[in-house]
């Protein structure tokens, strides 16, 4: 039977035992309908992940014994920083799935110019914890050990200016294409619009920050498509995809 993996945000440690949070609780309990003894891989985003097993299934708790630390390693070595405008619907939570999926080191949602959605304080908050979950759950499927960053919503030019390195934006009528580009180091950082594109003001705020814009080929993609692609590209060039 197929062990089912899960993220927890609390210390793990071998010969300890982890109370599960009432949504994986709920998930195990009532989804899966395991039972106690039932095997479970848990890891908390810093590194590594932890053979458990189910000590306790009930009504009010569910419980693990932490039994062995599993040494696993599946990092890209490139450093993919990601600023990306906040898109409607679907279309973000889509984005942000797969830029974990992809490696993606840190996420910062980006308010823009063409951005249709307004935000008070308790959508921030409510926005914030939905990615967050996006987040997780990726990382529990694509087997990743460590947990991307959220960074709380920003202000284009503000973000723009506090990044260093390598500092790309998807531009479709930029000269440049990534090939033509190589970073100093392991990091790069990629900008990307949300519908619509940037203004002309947000690009010349951009490339005064010092981002240069590339092309992804001669098509204008969509902005969760412009995401996925510029991550598979760069980790093809410079990351685990070589």
């Amino acid at each position: 039977m197929r062990v089912s993996r899960l993220y927890i945000s609390q210390p793990l440690q071998v010969g300890g035992n982890v109370q599960l949070d009432e949504t994986r609780a709920h998930y195990l309990r009532s989804v899966l309908r395991l039972k106690q003894d039932h095997e479970v891989i848990l890891f908390n985003g810093l590194g590594d992940e932890y053979f458990c097993r189910l000590d306790e299934v009930s009504r009010k708790t569910v419980s693990a014994r932490v039994e062995s630390r599993i040494e696993r390693n599946v990092e890209t070595p490139l450093k993919v920083i990601l600023g990306i405008g906040v898109s409607r619907g679907d279309r973000m939570d889509w984005a942000m799935q797969k830029a974990v999926e992809l490696g993606v080191a840190s996420l910062t949602p980006l308010v823009t110019e063409r951005c249709v959605i307004k935000f008070d304080e308790d959508k921030k908050q409510q926005r914030q914890a939905h990615w967050r979950g996006i987040i997780q759950h990726a990382a529990e499927q694509s087997g990743r050990t460590i947990l991307p960053e959220l960074a709380d919503l920003a202000d284009l030019p503000k973000w723009a200016s506090e990044q260093t390195g390598l500092r790309l934006f998807l531009d479709p009528y930029a000269d440049f294409s990534l090939a033509d580009l190589r970073p100093e180091g392991e990091t790069v950082t990629l900008l990307s619009g949300p519908e619509g594109g940037f203004s002309e003001a947000e690009r010349e705020s951009a490339k005064s920050a010092g981002f240069i814009p590339v092309k992804l080929g001669g098509r204008i993609l969509r902005t969760e498509t412009a995401v996925l692609a510029a991550l598979a590209a760069v980790q093809a060039l410079w990351g685990d995809f070589r």
